[in-house]
């Protein structure tokens, strides 16, 4: 499946105020989604997106329950050249017009994080332009700049992706301080562990979601960790544990209904502390705008509880589109303009690479505000 740009090649072209800004092609693939996009950077405000074209692998990963390292990989090589040539026709541009490669360097699947800075080095290389290794934690922080509604700094951000739950102030381009994390299994680990005990299919998180919507999320009493620990830590492996336990009571096979309460109740606990620790940052800092960015900032109950505790303190909130709440090439793209437009990172020539399946993103902000 490749979804295609919210522009068409034309309206692209039309829509680009900026002929003479840096033309980046962003290529994504940590996990299970290859990512293609491009970005143009702009003389004022946010780089605009021309074109992004993504491929899931949901499907193949489906029969086994969670997702397979080596067939990622293998799938990488297969979709990215074709979305790339995708992406280039729907911007009509031409490959020659690339003035800058950006690829995910980390954190990720080391094998599928090998296939896009190989392709996106061997190509900069090719043409003869810079190159840039993009933090993909980054690149989820950054994505709500690619919505209509795009936030300003400073920001307290949410982000819930995957393996990360973490609070961060963020005072501009690299500038990020880390006020909480988790110190076990993150809130998207939680949704999909949590649809497994409960029977539900790969990826569990939105599977568990849907059938909240039909359950009572008051049914069972499930515990919220580190609710009231006087940190913006978290912690969401007792949760998994208290759904365990719920479940084994069941007699025999629960019924549906039993499964939507479970449910109902799962997604109530994580949203409660996801929103009650938001809340505590935002009061800490007294700051007035919020990102949140990741898979789980999807989830329309977690939306629906932080605009409306926001709005009760004046704070607004901001999201990716949420088509690019996932992994895609469009917020890689996005990271790398802002990073150069900011003048915080440079590309480079340099068509050697490594990638970093583990990499903090405190880290990288401490390098970028060295530089």
């Amino acid at each position: 499946m490749v979804s295609a740009s919210r522009h068409t090649p034309a309206a692209a072209a039309a829509s680009a105020p900026d002929a003479g800004g840096v033309l980046v092609l962003g290529i994504e693939s940590s996990c299970d989604e290859t990512g293609v996009a491009l970005v143009r950077t702009r003389a004022s405000g946010v780089p605009e997106l021309l074109a992004h074209a993504l491929h899931t692998q949901v499907a193949m990963h489906a029969d086994y329950g969670g997702v397979v390292p080596e067939l990622a990989s293998r799938d990488h090589i297969r979709r990215v050249i074709p979305l790339a040539n995708s992406v280039l026709a729907q911007a009509g541009q031409s490959l020659s017009a690339i003035d800058m490669v950006a690829f995910t360097r980390g954190p990720g699947l080391a094998g599928a994080l090998l296939v896009g800075a190989g392709v996106a080095c061997a190509l900069a290389a090719a043409l003869g332009k810079p190159v840039l290794g993009v933090h993909h934690l980054e690149g989820h922080l950054l994505s709500p700049f690619l919505s209509a509604d795009p936030p300003e700094f400073p920001f307290i951000a949410l982000l819930v992706s995957g393996g990360h739950t973490q609070l961060m102030r963020v005072d501009g381009v690299g500038r990020y301080a880390l006020l909480g994390e988790t110190i076990d299994d993150a809130a998207g680990e939680a949704f999909d562990k949590s649809a497994k005990l409960l029977g539900l299919g790969y990826p569990g998180g939105p599977a568990l979601a849907r059938l909240a919507e039909f359950g009572d999320d008051s049914a069972y009493k499930l515990p919220r960790p580190l609710l009231h620990s006087g940190n913006l830590d978290f912690s969401f492996a007792g949760l998994k544990t208290a759904v365990l336990t719920q479940a084994r009571k069941f007699e025999g096979s629960p019924c549906e209904q039993q499964r939507a309460d479970l449910a109902a109740s799962t997604q109530a606990a994580i949203v409660e502390v996801l929103v009650k620790k938001s809340l505590t940052a935002l009061r800490a800092t007294g700051l007035k705008r919020m990102v949140v960015a990741g898979g789980v900032g999807a989830n329309q109950r977690l939306r629906a509880a932080l605009n409306a505790a926001c709005a009760q303190l004046g704070v607004r909130v901001h999201y990716p589109e949420l088509s690019l709440c996932t992994d895609n090439g469009a917020m890689i793209a996005m990271a790398a303009a802002m990073r150069v437009q900011a003048g915080v990172e440079a590309p480079q020539r340099q068509y050697a690479f490594d990638v970093k399946p583990r990499w903090p993103l405190d880290q990288l902000a401490s390098a970028a505000q060295g530089t």
